[in-house]
C-alpha cells in the first residue's frame, strides 16, 4: 500500500513485502519413490495423530526399526524451514506534470494494497475455492495431505496445496526472477513447480513444512494478504488489485461477490481461466466458485442463481494496460520520445542505483509513480507544429525535431519530432525510437551540427573579453591558416569558408555581423579570442558533441566530450543536440542562470517514499547577467536580420538561425524569460543537403532550405499557441558598456608604415586590419594613405588601415590643386607624418 507502512517492511525482519526466497541449494539427502512416499506418509500419520504443530518441523521417530522410516525422518528433518521473503514487483508509472498517466512499465501487472483495501467477500471467495479450511489448518490440510498422498502411491498425481502452500510456491517462482545464474534460476523454478513420483512427494514435504514454520512465524491475515498480491489472476496479472482494476476498472475494495468469483477462479490456471481471453472458459470456472461460496455460506441461494445466470462478458469491463512508451502517444500526442528519454534517464543516472541492471529492476518491478515535467498541453502543440512544418508522410523524407525548456529551472516542457515512436525492432517508415532531440546516450541520435546557432558562444567569449557590440570587425576575408587563431592545440591547414543567407563580407559592427549571420565577422571575432574560451564556455553551458561516449572523435577524445578547438567550430561545425542547445539558450533567457536540463520532478515509491531524482544543478551567474542581458539585446535583433521573413512574434524574444555549409542543418533557437525552444530540421542519418528538394509542398531548387525556412517559422507558430496572449515579459535592459564600448581618441598614424601604425594602434588597445587595395595617395608606398575610423572609437574596436600605393593622387575636374595629406580629416590638424 503506498504511503502505509506495514509490519513486514521492518528492517532486518525475516519477512518483506512479499516474498523472496533463499537461493536454491542443495539439502539433505536424496531417497527413492519409496522412501519418499514412506516419509511422506509417515509425516501424515504422526500429524493425524499429534496435529500439524506436533509434526511440525521435526518429525520424531516412527516404528525405529524400520530402516526406510529411520531413513526418511533424517530427510525430513534436513528439509529447510526458512523463507526468505522480498518486496513484490510492481509495476511504475510514468506521469505528465498534470498527473496524466503517460505510460506504465512492468514486468509482472501488480499492484500491491493491504488486506483491508480488499472487499471480504473478494477475500472469502479465493478462500471458497483454493482452501476452504484455510482459517482451520495451521499450514497443511492433513486430509488433502492423505488423499494426495494416496493418489501418488496409485501413480497419480493430486494436488492438496493449502493457501499457504500456494504462497511458498509462488515465492519459489518469483525468487527465480533474481537469481544470479541460470542453474540457480531452474532450481527454483524446478523446486515449486508440480512432479510426479518420489522428486514431488520431496517438493510437497518441502512446501509443508515451510508452510509449517510460516504459519508459526505470520498470523493468518498476513498469510492471506500476501497471497492474494502474489498469485497470478490472468495471463499477464498479478494480485486482486490489478485483476479488479483490469477486469472491472475498479479497486479490490469495490468489487462485488460476482466479480470476486470471477477473479478468485483464474489464479488455478491463469491462462485457462482468463475471462478477457476465454469469457466462456472463465464462466463455467466462476459457476464453480459461486457454488463453493453458497455451500459455505458466503452468499445466499439467490445471489448464487443470479450470478449463473449472468453471462460473464455482460460484467466485464476489460482496461487493456499498453506497456511501456508505445502507449505514451495515445494519451499525449508524440509524447513517446519524451518518455522514452524518462527511462533513458533512469538508465543511465546513478540516482537510481549503482548499476544499470539495479535501475532497470527499480523501473520495472519497483512500483515507482514517476511525476515529470511534460507539460501535455505544450507537448499537444510541439508535436502539432514540427508535423505542420514537414509532415510525418512528407516525400521528401526530411525529418524535424523540437524541445522546449524553461529557463531557471531547466524542466523540458516539450518534445516532438515529425515521426511516430516505436520500440519496435521492426518499424514501418517513418517509425523510430531514435530521439532526435537528445544525445546517444538517452535516445540514440549523435546529434547535428548546429551551423550558426553556435555563435553565440563566439560572442559570449567576445563580451566578456571587454569587447562591445558595436566594435567593428573586417569580415572581409573568407580564408584563413588555422594556425593564426590562438588555441590550445596545435592546427595547421588551411580553413576556407563561405558567408550565408546574405551575409557579406565587409567590415561591420558585431551586432550587425549578429543578426545577419555572417561567417566572416564571426572569423574575425574568433581570431581575436582564444578559442579554447570559446569552446569552453559553450561546454560550461552544456553543449557538448552528442556521440557515443564509447568512441572517439577524430581529435581522440570521447564522442560526447566538447566541441575541439577549431576554427571551423565557431561556425559549429561538430554535432550537438537540440535539448543541449536550447538548456544553453536558457541561460541567457534567464539572465545568467544555467540549469541541466531536466525530465523528472519526483519519484515516489510504493510505500510514500520519496526517492533522490536527477538534480537541474542551477548556477546563478554562470553567464555574468550583464553579459546575458547584451547577448539577449544583440539575438532580438534577429527578427530585422536572418528571421525578418517570418517577423517578430506577438511578445519580447530573441533567437538565432543556423545553416549549415550546404544545407544539411537548419535550426532556430528563439527564447523569452519563459521559454527557450530549438527546432531542427534535416535528414536523420547521414548528412544529406537539403538543396533540390521540395520540402512541405516548397521547392529549393535556387538556395536554401534555410534556417528562416521551415525552423523558424515552426518556432514561432509553437510559441504563439503556447505564451501568445499570457504575460510576458521583456529581458533586462543591456548596458551601454556591453552595446557601445569605452570609446577612445584613435591614435594618428597616416603616413606611417605600417608596422609602425600597427604597433601604435595595438598599444592603445585596438585591432588593426587592412584594406586589400592600396589607394593614391601623396604619401610613400606602403604607408598609412587612410585610417577609419580616426577620430574615436569604441576600444578594443577594428581600426582599418589603406596602404598608399605611392602613386600621387589627380585632382579633381576643375581643381587645380592636390588635396594635402590628411585634409579633411578630423584628427588631421597635425599633417606631419608619423606625429601623433
Amino acid at each position: 500500500m503506498r504511503g502505509v507502512r506495514r509490519p513486514w517492511d521492518e528492517a532486518g525482519g525475516a519477512c518483506t513485502l512479499a516474498g523472496m526466497p533463499t537461493p536454491a541449494r542443495a539439502r539433505g539427502r536424496k531417497v527413492n519413490a519409496f522412501q519418499a512416499l514412506a516419509l511422506l506418509l509417515s509425516f501424515v500419520m504422526v500429524a493425524g495423530v499429534g496435529g500439524v504443530l506436533g509434526a511440525g518441523l521435526v518429525l520424531p521417530g516412527v516404528a525405529a526399526a524400520n530402516t526406510v522410516t529411520d531413513v526418511s525422518v533424517t530427510a525430513f528433518n534436513d528439509l529447510p524451514t526458512e523463507l526468505e521473503q522480498r518486496a513484490l514487483p510492481e509495476k511504475s508509472e510514468i506521469l505528465a506534470a498534470d498527473g496524466t498517466l503517460l505510460a506504465t512499465f512492468y514486468q509482472q501487472n501488480r499492484v500491491v494494497v493491504p488486506l483491508e483495501d480488499i472487499a471480504e467477500i473478494m477475500q472469502k471467495a479465493v478462500i471458497a475455492v483454493e482452501d476452504r479450511r484455510f482459517y482451520e489448518h495451521a499450514g497443511v490440510d492433513v486430509a488433502g495431505m492423505t488423499r494426495a498422498a494416496i493418489a501418488t502411491a496409485m501413480g497419480t498425481t493430486q494436488g492438496a496445496s493449502t493457501l499457504t502452500q500456494q504462497y511458498v510456491k509462488n515465492v519459489l517462482i518469483e525468487a527465480a526472477n533474481y537469481a544470479e545464474t541460470e542453474e540457480e534460476r531452474l532450481a527454483l523454478v524446478d523446486a515449486a513447480r508440480e512432479a510426479e513420483g518420489a522428486e514431488g512427494i520431496a517438493r510437497k514435504l518441502r512446501e509443508a513444512k515451510i508452510a509449517i514454520s510460516l504459519e508459526q512465524e505470520m498470523t493468518k491475515d498476513e498469510i492471506l494478504e500476501k497471497y492474494l498480491n502474489i498469485a497470478a489472476f490472468g495471463a499477464s496479472v498479478y494480485g486482486v488489485e490489478s485483476a479488479a482494476q483490469y477486469y472491472f476498472g475498479k479497486s479490490a475494495k469495490d468489487v462485488t461477490y460476482l466479480e470476486a468469483a470471477t477473479i478468485a477462479g483464474i489464479t488455478q490456471s491463469p491462462s485457462k481461466w482468463d475471462p478477457a481471453l476465454d469469457p466462456e472458459a472463465n464462466q463455467l470456472r466462476r459457476n464453480v466458485v459461486l457454488k463453493d461460496m453458497r455451500e459455505l455460506g458466503y452468499i445466499t441461494q439467490e445471489e448464487y442463481e443470479t450470478g449463473v445466470d449472468t453471462p460473464v462478458e455482460e460484467t466485464l469491463k476489460v482496461t487493456p494496460i499498453k506497456l511501456g512508451c508505445m502507449a505514451a502517444g495515445d494519451v499525449v500526442p508524440g509524447s513517446g520520445f519524451f518518455c522514452d528519454y524518462v527511462t533513458k534517464v533512469i538508465a543511465q543516472d546513478p540516482a537510481f542505483g549503482e548499476t544499470r541492471q539495479e535501475r532497470s529492476d527499480l523501473l520495472y518491478r519497483g512500483g515507482l509513480t514517476i511525476t515529470t515535467t511534460l507539460i501535455p498541453s505544450e507537448q499537444a502543440v510541439a508535436d502539432a507544429e514540427v508535423k505542420a512544418g514537414v509532415p510525418v508522410d512528407d516525400p521528401s523524407g526530411v525529418a524535424s525535431a523540437i524541445v522546449s525548456v524553461e529557463p531557471g529551472n531547466g524542466k523540458i516542457t516539450a518534445m516532438a519530432q515529425n515521426r511516430n515512436y516505436s520500440a519496435l525492432q521492426e518499424t514501418a517508415d517513418r517509425e523510430t525510437a531514435v530521439n532526435f532531440n537528445t544525445s546517444f546516450e538517452y535516445g540514440g541520435s549523435t546529434g547535428f551540427s548546429p551551423g550558426s546557432t553556435f555563435k553565440p558562444f563566439t560572442l559570449l567569449e567576445w563580451l566578456r573579453k571587454g569587447h562591445a557590440l558595436n566594435e567593428t570587425v573586417n569580415g572581409s576575408r573568407l580564408s584563413y591558416q588555422q594556425n593564426e587563431f590562438p588555441t590550445c592545440i596545435n592546427l595547421v591547414g588551411d580553413w576556407n569558408f563561405g558567408n550565408s543567407e546574405g551575409g557579406r563580407a565587409t567590415t561591420q559592427t558585431v551586432l550587425d555581423a549578429t543578426k545577419n549571420s555572417v561567417n566572416s565577422a564571426y572569423a574575425a571575432m574568433a581570431k581575436e579570442l582564444n578559442l579554447c574560451d570559446i569552446m569552453n564556455g559553450a561546454t560550461d553551458l552544456g553543449v557538448t558533441q552528442a556521440g557515443d561516449p564509447n568512441k572517439l572523435d577524430r581529435f581522440g577524445n570521447p564522442a560526447n566530450s566538447g566541441f575541439n578547438p577549431t576554427p571551423a567550430n565557431v561556425l559549429g561545425s561538430e554535432s550537438t543536440s537540440p535539448l543541449q542547445m536550447a538548456a544553453a539558450y536558457a541561460t541567457f533567457a534567464s539572465g545568467g542562470t544555467y540549469c541541466k536540463p531536466i525530465a523528472i520532478t519526483s519519484v515516489i515509491d510504493p510505500t510514500g517514499t520519496e526517492l533522490p531524482v536527477p538534480s537541474a544543478d542551477c548556477r546563478a551567474g554562470a553567464v555574468e547577467p550583464q553579459i546575458a542581458a547584451a547577448i539577449n539585446y544583440a539575438l532580438s535583433n534577429v527578427w530585422t536580420g536572418t528571421a525578418s521573413r517570418v517577423g517578430a512574434p506577438s511578445f519580447p524574444a530573441a533567437g538565432k538561425t543556423g545553416t549549415t555549409s550546404v544545407n544539411e542543418n537548419n535550426w532556430f533557437l528563439g527564447y523569452t524569460p519563459k521559454r527557450a525552444t530549438a527546432v531542427w530540421v534535416g535528414y536523420s542519418g547521414a548528412p544529406r543537403p537539403m538543396g533540390g528538394q521540395v520540402i512541405a509542398g516548397v521547392p529549393y531548387f535556387s538556395g536554401g532550405p534555410y534556417g528562416s525556412s521551415i525552423a523558424a517559422p515552426t518556432w514561432k507558430r509553437y510559441m504563439e499557441r503556447v505564451l501568445g496572449g499570457g504575460d510576458n515579459p521583456g529581458f533586462a535592459a543591456a548596458g551601454e558598456r556591453e552595446i557601445y564600448g569605452e570609446r577612445v581618441s584613435v591614435p594618428y598614424v597616416l603616413g606611417m608604415s605600417e608596422s609602425q601604425a600597427r604597433s601604435r594602434l595595438e598599444a592603445a588597445g585596438f585591432r588593426v586590419s587592412i584594406a586589400p587595395q592600396p589607394v593614391e595617395s601623396q604619401y610613400q608606398a606602403g604607408s598609412v594613405a587612410q585610417q577609419s575610423p580616426s577620430s574615436q572609437a569604441v576600444r578594443g574596436s577594428s581600426i582599418t588601415l589603406t596602404l598608399s600605393s605611392g602613386q600621387p593622387q589627380q585632382p579633381a575636374p576643375g581643381d587645380g590643386e592636390t588635396g594635402s595629406p590628411g585634409r579633411g580629416d578630423e584628427n588631421s590638424n597635425n599633417p606631419q607624418p608619423g606625429n601623433p
